[in-house]
C-alpha cells in the first residue's frame, strides 16, 4: 500500500511518500530523491522496498521551492532548487522523516537510507551525522568540493556513525574515478562498515530505467548488494 502523507518540519510541512510493506516491516528505508524531485521512478524505487519487506519513505525535499518534478533533461529547471537547498534544512527533513518512521514503531537501528544522485551526497550526509542502521549511496557526489553547502564527502568520511555503501560508475564523469578511490580510502578512518563497489560499464544514474544511462546488469547488481547491506545492518531493535 502506498500513499502521500504530510509530515512537519522546521520549515513547514512537507510531503513524505510511504510504500507500505504486505506484512510487519522488518525495517524502514528513508528513500532519498534524485535532483528531479520525488518522481515516478523515486514512487516505484519506494514501492520496491515495501515488495522485499521494509517500510519506504521519501520525503520532499524541494519542498521550499515550489515541491518539483522535473525532467530528467531540463536540468535549467533544476538548479533554481538545488540552490535552495542548505545542509540545516536538508538534516531537518531527514530527522522529520526518521520520527516519521520512528512513529510507526521501529528503532533508528532498524532505519536505513538510500539516496541516487544529489539524495546520494544527502545519504552521505546522513551518514556522517546521525546513527542509523545503514546507508547506501547511488553515484552521489561532493566528494571533493561538497554540494549544498556541505563539507565535502573526503572530509565527512571518517567521522561516519552508520555502516556505508557506496555505489559508483567508472563512466561517471561528474564523479571521477580518481575520486571514488579517494573516498575508498577516506572512509577506511571511520570507526563503522564502509565500502564502496565500481561498475567498469556503468555511468551516471546507471540505476534509474527512466534514464538513457541506464545500465540492467549494474543496477541489477548494485541492488542486490544494496538489499543485501539493509538486510544485514537494520537490526532488530
Amino acid at each position: 500500500m502506498a500513499k502521500t502523507v504530510n509530515v512537519e518540519t522546521i520549515d513547514g510541512t512537507m510531503k513524505l511518500y510511504e510504500a507500505r510493506p504486505a506484512a510487519a516491516p522488518r525495517g524502514a528505508v528513508v528513500v532519498i530523491q534524485e535532483a528531479f524531485g520525488v518522481n515516478d521512478h523515486i514512487e516505484d524505487i519506494a514501492r520496491r522496498f515495501a515488495a522485499e519487506g521494509f517500510l519506504a519513505v521519501a520525503p520532499h525535499l524541494f519542498h521550499r521551492s515550489g515541491d518539483a518534478t522535473i525532467a530528467y533533461d531540463d536540468m535549467a529547471a533544476v538548479m533554481p532548487h538545488i540552490m535552495a537547498l542548505t545542509p540545516e534544512g536538508l538534516e531537518a527533513d531527514l530527522d522529520a522523516a526518521i520520527a516519521h518512521v520512528k512513529d510507526q514503531g521501529l528503532e533508528l537501528g532498524q532505519i536505513g537510507v538510500v539516496g541516487f544522485c544529489m539524495g546520494g551526497s544527502v545519504a552521505f550526509l546522513a551518514a556522517a551525522h546521525r546513527t542509523l542502521g545503514a546507508a547506501v549511496t547511488f553515484y552521489g557526489g561532493g566528494v571533493t568540493e561538497g554540494r549544498f553547502g556541505m563539507p565535502p564527502l573526503l572530509d565527512l568520511a571518517p567521522g561516519l556513525k552508520t555502516p556505508w555503501l557506496g555505489l559508483f560508475g567508472d563512466r561517471d564523469q561528474s564523479i571521477p574515478v580518481e575520486q571514488v578511490e579517494a573516498l575508498r580510502e577516506a572512509v577506511k578512518a571511520a570507526s563503522v562498515a564502509a565500502d564502496i563497489v565500481r561498475y567498469p560499464d556503468a555511468d551516471h544514474g546507471f540505476h534509474c530505467d527512466a534514464r538513457d544511462s541506464y545500465h540492467a546488469s549494474s543496477a541489477e547488481d548494485a541492488w542486490r548488494r544494496t538489499l543485501d547491506w539493509f538486510t544485514g545492518h537494520l537490526g532488530a531493535p
